[in-house]
């Protein structure tokens, strides 16, 4: 079964912004996660930033992390919230900064 991956407009973003040849492992990652949603580590409370069912996936030598979300209770949608570097946690505190605008 394959499911339906999403990307936030932020998201969206970080996609668009990577060089070439890191999109291109990506795309081969996001092919797999379209094949398994469940592929990712459970993320949980990072940096004083709840992160409850958020998964996260390693890219490029575990240089580039992809946050998501599942939603549906079938898990319908796979929802990309951030693709960036490994550097400094910082891309968990982007999720949560998009996290707060949302609502």
């Amino acid at each position: 079964m394959s499911y339906s991956i999403e990307f936030i407009p932020e998201a969206a973003s970080d996609y668009k912004s990577l060089d070439g040849s890191v999109k291109k492992k990506v795309n081969k990652k996001l092919d797999e996660l379209s094949q398994n949603p469940f592929l990712g580590d459970h993320l949980g409370n990072k940096f004083d930033i709840d992160l409850t069912g958020f998964y996260k996936l390693y890219v490029d030598h575990k240089r580039v992390r992809i946050v998501y979300h599942l939603l549906g209770d079938a898990v319908e949608v796979i929802e990309v919230w951030g693709i960036g570097k490994r550097d400094k946690e910082e891309i968990y505190r982007l999720i949560g900064h998009r996290l707060k605008k949302k609502g």
